[in-house]
């Protein structure tokens, strides 16, 4: 009478070093142990929780600084006395806004990722006889700011009290330099460093 001899199933624990050891040539580190890495970053660039403008004084204001590689909005406030006539009142908040431009951002606002361009020691002042009323001339010429600096400035004055707030302005070096309209526009905003605000001469004798 035959024996049938049934297969012996062998051992397979040999194959899991050498799986183990493919999984380690490719990069992955067989483990048993669950990873936890932590939970993702929380903080959001250019992300910022703004000022309580409610609890300082002055009048609530925003200026556009550098967060990246576009211009983003940031609560200020500018201080002018009750009272103050219009046209000074114009060029107070303009000369406000330029301060608070020039001025470090904050250790809060550095973290996100904030930063400005805009020089310090500049100064503004009202139209030079035969300006157009809404003129802002600044103390230097706005050609000699560079490209961030430049549509820092036209984009925070332009959506400003201290304009018309039809998003241009209209700017000047020292009279009687030409003035030229300048406007902020959404490429200005997305691309400060590489597009210049669109500028337009202004004719002279047009107030």
């Amino acid at each position: 009478m035959r024996t049938v001899r049934r297969p012996r199933r062998g051992r397979r624990w040999p194959a899991l070093p050498l799986l183990a050891a493919l999984l380690t040539g490719c990069g992955i580190r067989a483990t048993q142990v669950p990873t936890d890495f932590g939970p993702a970053p929380s903080r959001v660039p250019c992300s910022l929780a703004g000022p309580d403008t409610a609890a300082q004084q002055g009048v609530p204001v925003q200026v556009f600084l550098l967060c990246g590689s576009s211009l983003v909005t940031v609560d200020r406030t500018v201080r002018v006395p009750e009272g103050t006539p219009d046209a000074r009142r114009r060029v107070m908040v303009a000369q406000g806004l330029l301060d608070q431009l020039a001025a470090t951002p904050s250790a809060a606002e550095r973290s996100a990722g904030y930063s400005t361009r805009v020089p310090g020691g500049l100064t503004v002042s009202g139209p030079a006889p035969h300006d157009p009323e809404d003129t802002l001339r600044l103390g230097t010429t706005p050609a000699r700011l560079s490209a961030p600096a430049l549509a820092q400035l036209v984009c925070t004055l332009s959506d400003s009290a201290a304009t018309e707030g039809d998003g241009s302005v209209i700017l000047g070096g020292p009279a009687p330099s030409p003035l030229s309209r300048y406007e902020c526009t959404d490429d200005v905003r997305n691309r400060p460093g590489t597009a210049a605000p669109p500028a337009s001469e202004v004719p002279e004798g047009t107030a």
